[in-house]
């Protein structure tokens, strides 16, 4: 069971990483102003981060190490989202309900990867 939830769960970060190249644009609209460094080099090294850990998820060996580092990707990238809930506060509910609903995600995605790791 754990490889195939190590798995699920490294594709997610693995797709969310391809689309920070294709389509950067909405990844750098919601990163901090805060953080150093242009919005487009930040969206591009999340976009390398991220399925950075998935691989290292995916491959049994690195799997603790790697579910470790996607939990931490989880929550280092949680300031991100609550830019884009804030930012999207007037905007017709549809772009609410989806800004606001990535909020709670984060804490199973986090969940998931820290039992993956403790079960590694």
């Amino acid at each position: 069971m754990t490889s195939r939830s190590a798995l699920g769960l490294a594709a997610l970060p693995a797709g969310a990483g391809v689309t920070h190249f294709l389509r950067p644009r909405p990844y750098e609209a919601i990163i901090p102003s805060r953080l150093p460094g242009r919005p487009r080099a930040g969206t591009y090294a999340s976009g390398l981060a991220e399925p950075a850990c998935a691989a290292a998820v995916a491959v049994p060996r690195t799997r603790r190490v790697g579910a470790l580092t996607a939990a931490g990707l989880f929550v280092g990238v949680f300031p991100a989202n609550v830019k884009m809930a804030y930012d999207r506060r007037h905007r017709p509910l549809p772009h609410r309900t989806a800004a606001y609903g990535r909020l709670p995600l984060q804490v199973p995605l986090i969940v998931w990867a820290l039992g993956i790791a403790r079960r590694t």
